[in-house]
């Protein structure tokens, strides 16, 4: 059983790679899948099975005060939205 998750993670995520840089973008991918995406979906379908409605995002705009902080190959981390949403008096510093 364990063989097939793993060919099937790496048949997903990793298998078309052609460089190392690839690699672990398919490895971030997938741990952001199993850590953020897979429950996310699973509260989703409770949230619609109880007549609510559901409303799914994925956020990927890199905001500027990653800028020499996070490597380039971070997009948004989680929780980076909510500057974007909210406005900046919900982050430290400089306002």
């Amino acid at each position: 059983v364990l063989s097939g998750v793993v060919d099937g993670v790496y048949n997903e995520y990793i298998e078309k790679a052609g460089s190392p840089a690839q690699v672990r973008d398919g490895l971030l991918e997938a741990i952001g899948d199993v850590f953020f995406v897979f429950s996310s979906i699973e509260v989703a379908k409770y949230h619609r099975d109880a007549g609510g409605p559901v409303y799914f995002y994925e956020f990927q705009h890199r905001p500027s005060a990653a800028e020499g902080v996070l490597p380039e190959f971070v997009k948004a981390d989680h929780g980076a939205e909510i500057a974007f949403v909210f406005g900046k008096p919900f982050l430290a510093g400089d306002v």
